[in-house]
């Protein structure tokens, strides 16, 4: 049996339906509050998408503080880490959350053998 996914009691098809501002009512106080105050910003960006979306492009941004709202609930958005443009499938259980908190800035460090001199021992050894 699948289970249906519920935000705040309500089924994304009934989100889908709602507004920008009439979704910030189901948000915690911090999403609500960067939602309101991005109310234009968000609107512009979603227009963005849907005109990306219509010709076939990939939809790149450099916005990590957007607001996620159920109109990008199935695109694939490509979110700037600094260096590179990391694809992201928006899912449902992303609703609220900022962009940049899925694209990671930091890579995870991998240190390999010391290297000459590193060590006391390391720097008897000859150079060869």
């Amino acid at each position: 049996m699948a289970h249906e996914f519920l935000y705040r009691g309500k089924k994304i098809d009934e989100l889908k339906q709602l507004g920008i501002r009439e979704f910030a009512k189901f948000l915690k106080s911090r999403g609500r509050r960067a939602l309101l105050r991005q109310f234009s910003s968000i609107e512009k960006f979603i227009l963005r998408i849907d005109k990306k979306r219509k010709a076939g492009k990939l939809i790149r941004t450099h916005d990590r503080d957007i607001i996620i709202v159920p109109a990008m609930v199935g695109l694939t958005i490509a979110i700037h880490n600094g260096k590179e443009f990391v694809p992201v499938q928006i899912k449902t259980e992303m609703l609220g959350h900022k962009l940049g908190e899925f694209a990671s800035t930091r890579k995870k460090v991998e240190h390999s053998a010391p290297g000459i001199g590193a060590t006391k021992s390391s720097a008897a050894l000859s150079v060869k």
